[in-house]
């Protein structure tokens, strides 16, 4: 059960949410399930509002909530209160999601009008044509299928021309992760294909 009773009035809750935050800071782990217990309904809440994608908005408040894990030591009461602090962090989050998602889906799109355009001079027959536009669509399909990060790596590295070094420098994450995520994702798009 929370640290926090659910009577308790703002003031207190306020309080006691500070008074977490700065257990946690110090590595109280306890503080921590508390903290976490009593703001991550709120956190979710805030996520859900800007991405209005529930999948997202759980990855998203959980990345939020360990935000607050490893930044507990950087907050400063004199600045705001624990809960505007911890808001921040899960606003913050959404909308880096947010404009993730859409940078993405601009590249894939100039892809796909790089390659109409690339292909544009050539009279190729209808058959032809169909038959790639269809090809495409199971790609676009079994990708939509994988996890967000396993896609965005593929995307990146196929779609995007960059390295897995270059993905994890834009990523911001370890370089074994990108190939793992690169590795998981082929073989789930292969077992897609081979299932189709």
């Amino acid at each position: 059960m929370s640290a926090i009773a659910t009577t308790t009035s703002r003031p207190d809750r306020a309080e006691s949410l500070r008074h977490l935050l700065e257990r946690t800071a110090h590595g109280d782990r306890a503080a921590y399930a508390d903290l976490y217990e009593e703001i991550a309904p709120t956190v979710h809440g805030i996520a859900l509002r800007v991405l209005r994608d529930a999948w997202q908005a759980e990855e998203v408040a959980q990345e939020a909530l360990l935000e607050v894990w490893r930044s507990a030591p950087s907050y400063r009461p004199e600045r705001g209160s624990a809960a505007a602090w911890v808001g921040t962090i899960a606003h913050r989050r959404a909308v880096d999601r947010v404009r993730s998602v859409r940078a993405r889906t601009e590249r894939e799109e100039r892809v796909v009008r790089a390659d109409r355009t690339a292909t544009a001079p050539t009279a190729e027959p209808v058959a032809d044509e169909v038959e790639r536009s269809m090809e495409a669509a199971r790609v676009r399909r079994a990708l939509a299928a994988l996890g967000r990060a396993q896609c965005e790596a593929l995307v990146l590295a196929y779609y995007g021309g960059y390295s897995q070094s270059r993905i994890a420098a834009l990523l911001d994450v370890p370089l074994g992760t990108v190939k793992s995520r690169m590795r998981d994702g082929l073989l789930r798009l292969r077992a897609a294909f081979d299932e189709a």
